[in-house]
């Protein structure tokens, strides 16, 4: 089992994650709110049931479908649910919050978990399981974290073992997890297909809402080669290259 610890402190970011911070303390807010009363029917009422969702029947005193897409984010079983997925999103939410701004990075979040929900509807269809979690848009912005900085170092405790690697390792290993899983997924409580769906909104939501000059796979690109004695930058002294003080 691999757990994400930290990467970069993110009180060094130029602006502050509110937005990130927001976010985990509504999810454990609700979290709250949720175990103090009767858990089972705030699930049923708030969280995304396939059925209900394409008409094939309904469930009683429940939101609408359409606005469980994302109220369905902000519930979880147990403490476990919630530590792993707020842990997740503490590591790698600045960063995309960072990048995005903080009004894009709100929108990326709900738009992943939405359309992850809608991943997970499209697998089982007629399935009465209610879908509750904050995974489905966390995995969207693990898989944003490494289209952005891939090469970034992330500090992860691999069965207890602390250990400092590249995030293309540790967002490979979750994905390729997720992918595994996939054909018995009818058959585990964890919801595979939410995480696959979240993953791929993650990826094209990053490429539609980037700002305009935001560089993705940094590490990854072929460097420019120094330019040469000869150039006209340095023959010529061409404006805006580099001049003694």
């Amino acid at each position: 089992m691999v757990m994400p610890l930290y990467d970069d402190n993110p009180f060094r970011l130029p602006h502050r994650p509110v937005v990130t911070w927001s976010l985990i303390g509504l999810n454990l807010l609700v979290f709250l709110m949720e175990i103090s009363a009767d858990a089972d029917l705030v699930v049923a009422r708030y969280g995304v049931t396939p059925a209900a969702f394409i008409g094939d029947g309904a469930v009683p005193g429940a939101l609408s479908p359409v606005l469980t897409l994302v109220t369905y984010q902000f519930l979880h079983a147990d403490a476990g649910h919630i530590f792993g997925n707020m842990i997740f999103l503490w590591v790698f939410g600045d960063d995309i919050e960072e990048a995005l701004g903080r009004t894009r990075f709100f929108i990326f979040y709900i738009l992943s978990g939405a359309l992850a929900a809608l991943a997970y509807i499209a697998s089982n269809a007629h399935s009465e399981i209610p879908l509750i979690g904050a995974s489905g848009a966390i995995a969207g912005i693990v898989v944003a974290y490494v289209m952005l900085r891939p090469c970034a170092k992330v500090t992860v405790l691999l069965w207890l073992i602390p250990l400092r690697i590249a995030a293309y390792w540790v967002v490979g290993g979750f994905a390729a997890t997720q992918f595994i899983h996939l054909g018995s997924a009818s058959k585990s409580d964890v919801a595979y297909w939410c995480h696959v769906g979240g993953m791929a909104a993650g990826g094209v939501l990053l490429l539609l809402m980037r700002p305009a000059g935001l560089r993705l796979f940094e590490c990854i690109r072929v460097p420019k080669l120094p330019e040469s004695s000869d150039s006209p930058a340095v023959l010529g002294g061409a404006r805006g290259g580099w001049h003694p003080p």
